[in-house]
């Protein structure tokens, strides 16, 4: 009797994002977890020049030393994944040698974070060259990554969110003194953001007028738009979410809150991933407070025509009132991040959290749906 062939996982991490080396990580605990009894794993590094390369699956050789962060190099073989939908095999170069075939991928798991990556790029090329995928589609990838278009989305949909202005490149560089008394009004403190990069790379607090325009231009050093929030005096809650299997709604997960230590003045990248904050799961909230956080994470999901899984983001006023900060459709995924210690407390652990986004993206067809 034949055996019989296990599914074959491309793991898609690194990227042309300044996310790249928190991909690396992600990537490199996913490698870990996977069940290799019922997966075979393709480990593909995208450089920060954006080359595809066959990686080594050491899980090691992806981990923060210190404040040393991974990264993949050029040094593998170069890889290219043909757009053809009736073939799905990665296809090696390798300098002097004829252009060989890697073998078939059932399906990408895209570990990217960021633009080129989390912003519905890549799942437009696998899109075109019919391979499924875990995640959100291109529609539910772009409108979630950029910050300015997701806000607009979720009041549309009636969600509630903070008051906030777009910073566009043509009206910094032509009208600035009108962008500068709109986020005036706002009032102070204000959060000046990059609109379509994460992990909290380029966010600058700003206390006073004095200071809004070196951090507008800090952040437009990641994003030509910037968006700028006023800032939430309250608690930051965040629910995992997880499409629902077999036409199921999607599900949320027991919230979790982030607790910033004392030497951080906000959730900026260090605080995040250098051992700044800690995460308390479950949240202590009030069970209907609990109930209204996961409402309105899947109703976030919904809007947005999410799919696969999402971390949606939170303030929590002191008055009890939810504010929809924003939404993650592929978050960090280390076993010591947030959605999955959060999938972990509402009863999945995290080979079993893989498992699901694998399977549920093999179920999904592709195209228009």
């Amino acid at each position: 009797m034949a055996e019989q062939r296990k599914i074959r996982v491309a793991v898609v991490f690194g990227g042309r994002s300044a996310e790249h080396p928190i991909s690396c990580v992600t990537a490199g605990s996913v490698m870990s977890a996977i069940d290799r009894d019922a997966y075979e794993v393709l480990p593909v590094g995208i450089t920060r020049e954006g080359s595809w390369v066959l990686a080594s699956a050491d899980p090691a050789r992806l981990a923060i030393e210190g404040e040393t962060l991974p990264s993949v190099e050029s040094t593998g073989a170069a890889l290219v994944l043909p757009s053809d939908p009736r073939k799905r095999d990665l296809v090696v170069l390798e300098p002097g040698q004829m252009p060989r075939e890697l073998g078939g991928v059932d399906v990408v798991l895209p570990l990217l974070h960021g633009p080129y990556g989390e912003d519905g790029t890549i799942q437009g090329m696998l899109e075109l060259a019919g391979v499924p995928y875990v995640g959100a589609g291109v529609l539910g990838s772009a409108a979630s990554m950029d910050k300015a278009y997701m806000k607009l989305v979720f009041a549309g949909h009636g969600l509630p969110i903070g008051p906030y202005v777009v910073v566009r490149d043509r009206d910094w560089r032509r009208e600035r003194k009108r962008v500068l008394d709109e986020v005036k009004e706002l009032g102070w403190p204000v959060f000046v953001k990059p609109a379509r990069s994460g992990s909290s790379i380029g966010i600058g607090k700003v206390q006073t007028e004095d200071e809004l325009e070196a951090a507008v231009e800090a952040a437009r050093e990641h994003d030509p738009k910037v968006v700028v929030e006023a800032a939430i005096a309250g608690r930051e809650i965040e629910c995992g979410v997880l499409e629902g299997l077999d036409d199921a709604p999607p599900e949320a997960s027991v919230p979790g809150e982030v607790l910033v230590r004392e030497d951080h003045d906000f959730y900026d990248f260090e605080a995040k991933y250098l051992e700044g904050s800690d995460l308390a799961v479950p949240a202590e909230l009030p069970a209907p407070l609990t109930a209204e956080v996961q409402r309105l994470a899947v109703a976030a999901f919904e809007a947005v025509s999410c799919e696969g899984l999402a971390r949606v983001d939170f303030f929590c006023t002191d008055d009890g009132r939810l504010l929809l900060n924003e939404i993650n459709t592929m978050p960090g995924f280390t076993p010591a991040s947030a959605f999955p210690r959060m999938w972990a407390a509402s009863g999945l652990d995290y080979a079993a959290l893989v498992d699901r986004l694998i399977q549920t993206a093999l179920r999904r067809p592709l195209g228009l749906r």
